[in-house]
């Protein structure tokens, strides 16, 4: 007879945390009450208005003002963000100066400040009369009160998310692949482009939705130098809460919708783009 092998009991190793069923019921509870149900009775309170009423909300040329305003600056101010972030990332990972630590704490900022105190001070600072203000308006450009200061404060909030979503990766990336890659003959460019670039580009892409989603709904620090024209300077959160404030609460309702349905599928791309890269580059 041929002996055979005992077996082996492979044991679970406990986890510090309560079993699956437990956790995930706590989760989706508080996802629940925190996030879905809340974004439920918003849609709910828009379907009052039917299709066809959203529609016309999101037809009025007020509106069709502000959403483009809100978006597209927004847009703008992400891709902004997350170039200057990579590069405030960089020196803050791979180069030693005096005063490092301080730079590094003040990247954080922009989440500690109330967002009406970095409004007033943005304000202040861009106005016709302010320090840099000033500077712009003997070259003919005005910052505060125009589409240009929206854009000055969405890349002040958005840049902590470009910075903080890329640091940890760049201070992973071993000098000696540089190295390597410049003893083969390549230049700096393609040791950017071919070797520093591919691991990071998921991350660069996390910062830049979270930027772009934080610029999409801010309101406090943008309001102090917007100018809030119709037309002009007007974004849809100003406009959801004049509408809030008119007692339309159906109309608040249409454009906060209208708005969720336009974030959803912007982030939906760019996870799907993040999703891709990591495939493309062989990164999960």
């Amino acid at each position: 007879m041929v002996a055979t092998p005992p077996r082996r009991f492979l044991f679970r190793r406990p986890s510090v945390i309560p079993g699956f069923g437990l956790t995930l019921g706590y989760a989706l509870t508080c996802l629940s009450l925190v996030v879905l149900l809340p974004l439920a009775a918003l849609v709910a309170k828009a379907s009052g208005l039917g299709l066809s009423g959203i529609w016309e909300v999101a037809r009025d040329p007020r509106v069709a003002s502000a959403l483009r305003l809100s978006f597209g600056v927004s847009l703008a101010a992400a891709l902004t963000a997350s170039v200057f972030g990579f590069v405030v990332a960089w020196v803050l990972t791979r180069y030693e100066f005096p005063g490092r630590r301080i730079v590094d704490a003040a990247v954080d900022l922009p989440f500690a400040l109330p967002t009406a105190v970095a409004g007033i001070a943005l304000a202040s600072l861009y106005a016709p009369n302010g320090l840099v203000g000033a500077e712009l308006a003997k070259v003919g450009i005005q910052a505060a009160y125009t589409p240009l200061g929206i854009f000055i404060a969405m890349v002040f909030i958005g840049l902590p998310f470009a910075v903080r979503t890329v640091q940890p990766l760049i201070a992973e990336i071993d000098k000696e692949v540089e190295e390597a890659s410049a003893t083969l003959g390549a230049t700096r460019l393609m040791t950017l482009a071919r070797v520093v670039l591919p691991p990071l580009i998921p991350a660069v892409l996390t910062g830049f939705a979270l930027a772009f989603a934080r610029g999409v709904g801010e309101y406090g620090s943008i309001i102090f130098i917007a100018g809030n024209l119709p037309f002009v300077s007007e974004i849809a959160p100003l406009l959801i809460v004049i509408k809030l404030s008119e007692f339309d609460y159906a109309g608040a309702a249409a454009i906060a919708t209208i708005m969720l349905g336009i974030s959803f599928l912007t982030l939906l791309a760019i996870n799907l783009i993040q999703a891709w890269s990591r495939r493309r580059f062989g990164y999960v």
